[in-house]
């Protein structure tokens, strides 16, 4: 078993969640936040099953993940 962070967005037409430490794309949706969590674990699982240890970023894990907001003048 191995642990991931992921991270779920909320939009106007439901949830988009991706993992942080993974090479290549691996994305879940979901009209809720658990259909989208239920769907990137499946889309893990079969990146790991296709990819084995080569999807994974070993060089650079990431320790903690942080959200946050600024404002750029354009």
């Amino acid at each position: 078993m191995k642990q991931f962070k992921v991270v779920i967005e909320k939009h106007p037409d439901g949830y988009v969640a991706y993992p942080l430490g993974m090479k290549g794309v691996v994305v879940g949706q979901g009209d809720t936040y658990d259909d989208a969590l239920a769907d990137v674990k499946s889309a893990i699982r079969f990146h790991l099953e296709t990819f084995g240890e080569d999807a994974l970023d070993l060089d650079s894990p990431v320790i903690e993940a942080f959200v946050a907001e600024t404002i750029v003048a354009a």
